[in-house]
């Protein structure tokens, strides 16, 4: 939720009735082998695995930091922030050339069978967590698979996914899922006071931009982002009145940091013409309608390699036009 790793957060509970649920099914010897964490983006899920894998690991309870609460100093604690735990094992998309990969490979979904054939070297059980589920390609999905469909005797998955709906259907049926919701808008405000990102009137602008993410709230709370939020809410529901503006914004996407510069504008505009087709009255059909196809804008110009001047500029052509057929049924 912040710079700082899931696996390095000690004082931040996501989820209380999650944690409750799992630690009452371990302490009484009923642990599921496969646990489904669900929820949007950036609501403490992978915080949570990590949280539950220091738990199942060994590390010693400290309750001040919640159910399933350890100290950051506890030996387990210490192996698993240093990616050292033997009894641990992570998936999540590998980094080459400074790039991350778009997903998951079989290649590491097949070490599972070996990981889990192993007995625990140093815990009673063993650990693996997949950050996320929903970037596994489909023979990795097949390789977990397999490992569902006879589960080890000492294993337990925890796995991450923002789109349950995604994965195989014989996956989602052999886990016990753990749903967490969207944060309140004053829990979001809060943690962005403690942690010093935002005074009040900020966090609480942040939190109701974040839709219930304190992750999204954090990636919001950043200078270039606000500033990019504050133009795209301008554009919808101003209009694009300065054509000479929009042309630098484009050109600024030709450079190293293009690409990022390009979805953060396009992520605060489709998060804008979202919150006017949320708004319902008789122009709500048009605005969804927009919101739903610039939400294929980022993907589609990464995927084809179109130019990021030009995809912005079909965007906002697209958002013109649906001011004008907005403002004649209003």
């Amino acid at each position: 939720m912040s710079e700082d790793h899931p696996r390095d957060r000690f004082d931040l509970v996501p989820a209380v009735a999650a944690e409750v649920a799992f630690e009452d099914a371990r302490s009484r010897g009923r642990l599921h082998h496969a646990w489904l964490l669900t929820g949007a983006e950036g609501v403490g899920k992978a915080t949570f695995a990590y949280r539950a894998a220091r738990r199942l690991l060994g590390a010693a309870p400290d309750p001040s930091r919640g159910v399933l609460g350890a100290r950051p100093d506890d030996p387990v604690s210490r192996l698993i922030s240093a990616q050292a735990h033997p009894d641990l094992l992570v998936l999540e998309r590998l980094v080459e050339g400074g790039k991350v990969k778009k997903s998951i490979s079989v290649d590491q979904a097949r070490d599972l069978p070996e990981f889990f054939a192993k007995s625990p070297s140093q815990a009673q059980a063993r650990v693996a967590i997949i950050d996320a589920a929903d970037d596994l390609n489909i023979n990795a999905a097949n390789a977990l698979l397999k490992i569902l469909e006879e589960p080890p005797e000492h294993g337990v998955l925890l796995m991450v996914t923002h789109a349950p709906g995604r994965l195989l259907a014989t996956i989602r049926s052999r886990c016990r899922r753990l749903a967490f919701a969207p944060w309140a808008p004053t829990a979001v405000a809060e943690l962005l006071m403690r942690r010093g990102v935002a005074d009040p009137d900020e966090a609480d602008r942040l939190a109701s931009m974040s839709g219930g993410s304190p992750g999204a709230a954090l990636a919001l709370a950043g200078p270039a982002t606000m500033e990019a939020d504050l133009l795209a809410r301008r554009w919808v529901n101003e209009g694009v009145t300065d054509r000479a503006e929009a042309l630098s914004i484009a050109d600024g996407f030709r450079g190293g940091d293009g690409p990022a510069k390009f979805e953060r504008i396009m992520d605060r505009l489709i998060a804008a013409v979202r919150e006017r087709a949320l708004e319902g009255g008789a122009a709500a059909r048009e605005w969804a309608d927009l919101w739903s196809d610039l939400g294929q804008v980022p993907d589609r110009t990464t995927g084809l390699n179109l130019d990021r001047g030009d995809a912005l500029a079909g965007a906002l052509a697209a958002l013109e036009r649906t001011r004008v057929r907005a403002a004649m049924r209003e």
